[in-house]
């Protein structure tokens, strides 16, 4: 041991002599020098590392670490005000003792906690009185750091008795919830003690990279080997993106077409907090565990069943449970293909036939391609073909369906534009270096002319923005839906000495100018959202990049929208004011709204089931509210697999046990499945898009005969 890492051991193991201390390597010194000096020259945001970057590190640090603020006490707090104004230039020196000093204090003081816990939690559990009238905040942003221990002891009793009571309401058995707790912290506590150099360093590395944005971010060794496996699109499992929230494992979203996705229950922003194997394997609780161990335990062969037993986004405690049965696959990549399907519109006597096209991703099969295959797979070609097999059908109009797209290959989303203009620029492309270059198409060629509406959603982003931000510049569609992701940003892999850094060294801007970054598409026509905006999307992400603008490039404009959209939108919101299912999401979202006002949960039983009773009737009366409207049967009571879609509001109801919440996917790949037609018609907002589509046509052959009758009679 040299002797730098020697004072440091001894320093710390004067303040912590029961437990072991994790000390930083000199790969870690170099790496650290390496990463700073990428991210001042190399990132976007051209932010100097300084004295204000280093006061917001601490803090970010601190909060990655204890965001419940449930371990560190104000006295801990007031010790690392010394590092405040001094990270930046130890950093830069490849010195990690201020953030493996705070870290070390916060090792001890969750294994000092969870040890408490797990001993005395029988006798805790049995002191529990569930008729006092108290409360369990759980709000963290408005939480402030305990004053002392007594403050912090207070705490964990009442986030220990809003579990029991949660579990209590759950229709746990009461004779298994100490042993499903002391299972759970036992868990918690074994992974806290495989903490390790690499696992700090990347904690710390972090806090400072989401400064910059939150796509930047340092991978370990073990993560770059995960994210490798992930980019490769080589395992096999649920097709879903799962991220760290306090304790809980999120699903951040889903991959298309993927074996979650097509089985339709598990929804963004619900949380996991157990998981079985098999079709009668007992759930195994995961709150509290690492990520990546959720991940490996969620993974498993091709044709093997996983059970998901999950916190419903739309739910505001954590009393209500659901379990979802996937069966594992692989997600083949003609899975992931674009699909074509009709509409049929009334207007008056006439029928307006309406082509959809749904493109789940922006893919492309780039080995076939550089092997010189004729018939390579990618979006363009296929849509292309699905476009004349419409026109052939006699559409009136074509929707292209972006919902959900996560987005792709930037290639294909500039091709694809190709198949709607004659030519010209698609997107901008402003590097760090501040040298913007174009993308489009440049050589003239036949297009499709024809009517064309885009819709969007939520959780449209990327390429798909890329997509719906040039056709809504060129006037060549109407947009529909609600506001996309708003990621504009391009991120690049830089090698490090140890691990690598994804930084974030371009934005996407339009042809307009203006950015996707942060405020994404915004819809000509908006529609109801049933995603929570403040749960989802970019401007949902700390640290997110700005919206801002650069010179427009000069394109000419397919049609005149301006002198039709009002009325269109005029018609819409006459239409949806008397839609029974528009209503119905309108009145979810307005009681969703509500319960996200919430900022804490009664711990007295029954005050508990009557909110849950409360939140229950409320689901039951719009449900029948819409049953009515529309002359169907009135229900009695919901049944689980209703009133699936939720506002995506997700709080917890404990501490962060896992800083390493880092996204990860479990699957990427594409999934064999059978075939299965979709009842179009019950798709509200499809339709609701097919008879925007048909204002605009009826509008302009309005527009058109008027004007021709005017140069009739002069």
């Amino acid at each position: 041991m040299t002797g730098r890492f020697a004072s440091l051991a001894l320093l710390l193991s004067v303040c912590f002599p029961a437990w072991s201390i994790i000390e930083y390597t000199e790969q870690q010194r170099d790496t650290a020098v390496e990463m700073v000096a990428k991210l001042q020259e190399r990132h976007y945001a051209k932010l100097p590392y300084g004295d204000e970057l280093s006061s917001q590190h601490l803090d970010n640090y601190v909060n990655s670490l204890d965001g419940g603020k449930m371990f560190f006490t104000a006295v801990d707090l007031a010790d690392f005000e010394q590092y405040r104004s001094v990270m930046d230039d130890q950093l830069q020196e490849g010195k990690l003792d201020a953030g493996f000093t705070i870290f070390n204090r916060y090792h001890q003081r969750v294994q000092d906690r969870l040890n408490n816990v797990s001993d005395t939690l029988p006798e805790t559990v049995a002191a529990m009185d569930f008729t006092i009238d108290e409360s369990y905040a759980f709000d963290m942003e408005d939480r402030q750091w305990a004053k002392d221990q007594a403050e912090l002891d207070d705490r964990w009793r009442k986030q220990l008795k809003n579990q029991v009571l949660s579990l209590k309401i759950a229709d746990k058995d009461e004779d298994e919830i100490v042993p499903t707790l002391q299972k759970r912290y036992d868990r918690q506590l074994q992974s806290v003690t495989k903490y390790n150099s690499q696992d700090v360093f990347q904690i710390y590395a972090n806090a400072l990279t989401e400064l910059y944005d939150p796509h930047t971010n340092y991978l370990s060794p073990r993560s770059t080997e995960n994210f490798n496996i992930n980019m490769s699109l080589s395992l096999e499992g649920i097709g879903a993106v799962l991220q760290m929230e306090d304790e809980y494992t999120k699903v951040s979203s889903l991959v298309a077409k993927g074996p979650a996705d097509k089985e339709g229950e598990l929804r963004p922003s619900d949380r996991i907090v157990s998981v079985g194997q098999g079709v009668d394997g007992a759930l195994e609780d995961i709150i509290g565990w690492r990520l990546d161990e959720v991940v490996q335990l969620i993974r498993g062969p091709k044709d093997t069943t996983v059970r998901l037993e999950v916190i419903p986004a739309k739910s505001k405690s954590t009393d209500e449970r659901k379990v979802i049965t996937i069966v594992r696959n692989k997600v083949k990549l003609e899975e992931q293909s674009a699909q074509k399907k009709m509409l049929e519109i009334p207007a008056g006597d006439e029928i307006i036939k309406i082509g959809v096209i749904d493109i789940p991703a922006f893919y492309i099969d780039f080995d076939a391609m550089r092997r010189g295959e004729k018939d390579y797979k990618s979006t363009t070609r296929d849509v292309k073909k699905l476009l004349q097999e419409l026109e052939v059908d006699g559409v009136d109009g074509i929707i292209i369906d972006l919902r959900n797209n996560g987005g792709g290959s930037l290639q294909e989303a500039n091709e694809l534009t190709g198949l709607f203009i004659e030519y010209g620029p698609t997107v901008q492309i402003r590097h760090s270096s501040r040298r913007v270059w174009r993308d489009g198409k440049r050589l003239k060629s036949p297009y499709y002319e024809g009517p064309l509406v885009v819709l969007v959603n939520r959780l449209s982003a990327s390429a798909s923005e890329i997509f719906a931000g040039a056709m809504q510049d060129y006037e060549r569609a109407i947009i529909v839906g609600d506001s996309s992701f708003g990621k504009g940003t391009v991120q690049t892999l830089v090698p490090l000495t140890e691990g690598q850094l994804k930084i974030t060294e371009s934005k996407f801007y339009r042809i307009s100018g203006e950015s996707t970054q942060h405020r994404g598409v915004i819809p000509d026509v908006e529609f109801p959202s049933i995603y929570d905006t403040t749960e989802i999307g970019e401007s949902a992400l700390d640290h997110a990049l700005r919206w801002d603008q650069i010179s427009p490039v000069r394109h000419i404009n397919y049609d005149d929208f301006s002198s039709v959209l009002p009325d269109i939108q005029t018609q819409f919101l006459e239409r949806s004011a008397h839609n029974p299912d528009f209503i119905f999401l309108e009145d979810q979202i307005e009681m969703a709204q509500a319960a996200r006002e919430m900022t804490a949960l009664p711990l007295n039983e029954k005050s508990r089931i009557a909110l849950r009773d409360t939140q229950k009737e409320k689901a039951l009366s719009i449900e029948n509210k819409r049953r009515k409207a529309k002359g169907e049967e009135l229900l009695t009571s919901l049944q689980d697999d209703e009133d699936k879609d939720g506002d995506g509001d997700s709080h917890s109801d404990a501490s962060d046990l896992d800083p390493l919440a880092a996204n990860e996917i479990d699957n990427e790949d594409d999934v064999d499945q059978e075939d299965e037609e979709e009842d179009v018609t019950d798709d509200v907002l499809l339709m609701e898009a097919g008879y925007v589509l048909a204002d605009a046509l009826l509008l302009k052959q309005r527009r058109y005969a008027l004007h021709q009758e005017e140069e009739t009679v002069h």
